[in-house]
């Protein structure tokens, strides 16, 4: 009774993910497929939106939730990545899945590269460097 509801609150992390990845997030925006088994051993299968990536781990957008500890795939063009879901919190109508890829398991554009992808780092440079040379760090509203 009550059996999809109590799964998805057991899923869900009750507060914000505290920052746990040592390696620079790189900001995306790419459709992933993800499989995964549930408790009783089923097969799920879904359509990810990956949100931010790095060495070790990466961030998805799910529209159902997944279980703290669960083994999950990531399919990416012609290739895979093997994951752990280190938390799993509902925001803005959407499940977030933290994850941390498997030893030996590293993210390379090498291997994939997001079509869109933004590294925040380099978007931190160029507003120093524009202060410096007296250009305005935001860009003007007209």
């Amino acid at each position: 009774m009550g059996g999809r509801k109590a799964e998805e609150r057991r899923a869900v992390e009750p507060r914000q993910a505290v920052e746990q990845r040592i390696d620079p997030r790189m900001m995306c925006a790419e459709l992933v497929e993800v499989r995964w088994n549930d408790r009783a051993g089923r097969l799920h299968r879904d359509v990810a939106n990956l949100e931010d990536i790095s060495l070790s781990g990466a961030c998805v957008q799910l529209e159902t939730p997944v279980q703290k500890g669960t083994r999950i795939t990531v399919n990416y063009g012609d290739g895979e990545m093997t994951a752990t879901v280190r938390y799993c919190l509902y925001r803005d109508l959407a499940y977030f899945l933290g994850l941390q890829f498997e030893e030996g398991c590293k993210w390379s554009t090498k291997r994939f590269r997001p079509q869109y992808m933004l590294d925040s780092r380099e978007l931190v440079l160029r507003a120093a460097r524009r202060r410096r040379a007296g250009e305005p760090a935001e860009p003007r509203q007209r």
